[in-house]
């Protein structure tokens, strides 16, 4: 979509993260869910499945046209924070 001013622009920006956040909230949810079938913190952390998903979100992001590095970047941010509450639910679960 080509936009006809910087109004519209941030208009469509405001739609995107607004739908950016409400998956990651459902993200949060299955995260959440997560912690309850694993047997260790090891099961937690998980770093086989963490480089599984950043290799598919590198491929998804060269077939989208996005930079694959920034997407990486972002991506390694926001598990490492599911990891660090998932972490927390776990230890509850398991306390």
């Amino acid at each position: 979509m080509i936009c006809s001013s910087l109004e519209e622009v941030r208009s469509n920006i405001d739609r995107i993260d607004d739908e950016i956040i409400k998956l990651i909230a459902e993200r949060t949810d299955y995260v959440k869910q997560a912690s309850t079938f694993k047997k260790s913190e090891n099961g937690v952390k998980a770093p086989n499945r963490v480089e599984t998903v950043i290799q598919k979100v590198r491929e998804k992001a060269s077939a989208y046209g996005a930079n694959p590095d920034m997407v990486e970047t972002l991506y390694r941010e926001m598990i490492s924070s599911f990891i660090n509450m998932e972490m927390d639910e776990f230890k509850k679960t398991q306390g």
